[in-house]
């Protein structure tokens, strides 16, 4: 059954369908798999194993009784301790504070994803309140990259990350505020992809519009852009208990499979002001023939959003700590714990972000709008005569796996703009560098265009895989 683990989702759903492979075995696979290498990868805080096996005999009588199947029937996923709350379940937001603490309702992602018959295996490590580009905490340490175990399997989806990677899960749920998909998919050397905003619905609770100031995403964490896409499939559409839903209609995996030959692709190498490693530029532009040998046409651009990285960073600073400061408001409220009345056991970086999100102004969001107005006309600008948009994922290498939760900074990471512009993208897997670590490429389309970024993302796969 080891093989198994390393299987697509598809693959796995069409043979459960099928009735050629058993939901119960697939569930004791992932089960033995995070057995054997959660210990070492540090990539789930909670295995909810008897759960899982109950639903998956349920999965298998299902089957043998000829109901109809969700397209996802039986295939096991693993979800992101933020967010993704699933009722009667461990939900710690990555913080020791919350270590005993239980959701009490289940999250519209996870009722869709159940819906469709998937099988949660458990919760993913994730730092407090999904606050750092890296995944560690308090509560249970740190998580590391399965391609290489020195180094951080990046934040703040990084359990989710480091599972699908290592074969602890087939598929995972990720957020993303800043990079938190992007980043821990870069890391891992995985594919993961934050959507355009409001098409995966957030209907969190009691605060429906916390994620709304600064654009944070749900997506998928996968092995292979279908898997990717047929995760959205599941997740996306609109829902009455989200404000910022969009009732817009995306047929995600169709579009993987589809031609690019007539795609202008635009490649920026650094956003016009991020400081980019030589060895990760090497390892992206090593995988831009792929798009060529798939027909596309790539250009080298520049951004054109003339703000100096200074200006664009403060402005992010000031939405990201008033969001993660609202939040702590928020969890104050609803839960009776304020994660600020326990100095001791919460990270110092979050703290201090939430002390500088409470010191901003309104004076400064509206300054803040004026600088983001500058990038996202700039990047419009870039669609019109582009259909995606190419960059590095990350501006380095990795993160050391001990790595302090502040240790990633704003120009570290190629993520964060599109967060403030609200555009789809995605961080496809291109490769190591010379000293075996991954390299993400980050693809990005249209507002909305989300299709055109699943179709770009897969023609790169499937180049480099025929090129290995």
């Amino acid at each position: 059954m080891t093989d198994l683990c390393e299987q697509p989702a598809t693959w796995l759903a069409d043979q459960i369908r099928q009735g050629d492979l058993s939901a119960t075995a697939a569930v004791d696979a992932y089960l033995d798999r995070i057995d054997a290498k959660n210990g070492e990868l540090n990539a789930y805080i909670t295995v909810i194993d008897e759960s899982a096996r109950e639903a998956a005999r349920k999965a298998d009588a299902a089957v043998d009784r000829g109901e109809p199947l969700g397209v996802l029937h039986g295939v096991p996923i693993a979800l992101k301790d933020l967010g993704a709350m699933k009722a009667g379940v461990r939900h710690t937001f990555g913080s020791k504070v919350f270590a005993d603490y239980q959701a009490s309702r289940t999250a519209v992602i996870v009722k869709r994803l159940e819906a469709a018959g998937a099988i949660a295996l458990g919760k993913t490590n994730t730092p407090e309140l999904g606050h750092a580009g890296v995944t560690t905490n308090k509560l249970v340490g740190s998580t590391a990259s399965p391609v290489d175990r020195s180094l951080n399997a990046g934040g703040s989806s990084g359990g989710s990350a480091a599972a699908v990677g290592a074969g602890m899960t087939a598929l995972a749920t990720g957020s993303d505020a800043g990079g938190s998909i992007r980043i821990p998919a870069a890391c891992c050397g995985i594919f993961g992809m934050k959507p355009s905003f409001g098409l995966v619905p957030n209907d969190s609770r009691p605060n429906g519009f916390g994620a709304k100031r600064h654009h944070t995403a749900c997506g998928p964490l996968s092995r292979t852009v279908e898997d990717g896409a047929l995760m959205l499939d599941v997740l996306a559409g609109p829902h009455s208990g989200d404000p910022g839903s969009v009732p817009v209609d995306i047929d995600f995996r169709s579009a993987v499979g589809r031609p690019i030959s007539d795609y202008t692709i635009a490649y920026s190498p650094a956003l016009d002001v991020f400081d980019v490693e030589p060895a990760v530029q090497k390892a992206i532009e090593d995988a831009l023939p792929a798009f060529e040998a798939a027909g596309a046409t790539v250009e080298e651009i520049e951004i054109g959003h003339d703000c100096p990285m200074a200006e664009l960073s403060e402005a992010v600073e000031i939405t990201f700590t008033t969001a993660m400061a609202g939040a702590v408001e928020t969890m104050a409220t609803s839960t009776g714990v304020d994660l600020r009345a326990h100095p001791d056991e919460v990270s110092q970086s979050l703290l201090a972000m939430v002390e500088a999100g409470q010191e901003h102004t309104v004076g400064d969001l509206e300054r803040s709008g004026v600088v983001r107005t500058r990038l996202y006309d700039a990047v419009q600008s870039v669609f019109e005569s582009a259909d995606i948009l190419v960059t590095p994922t990350l501006a380095c290498s990795g993160f050391a796996r001990e790595a302090a939760s502040d240790a990633v900074g704003w120009g570290d990471v190629l993520t964060w703009p599109f967060n403030v512009t609200g555009h789809p993208a995605a961080s496809v897997p291109v490769g190591l560098t010379t000293e075996g670590r991954p390299v993400g490429l980050q693809v990005v389309g249209r507002r909305y265009g989300d299709e055109t970024v699943l179709a770009a993302s897969a023609a790169l796969e499937a180049g480099l895989s025929s090129a290995n």
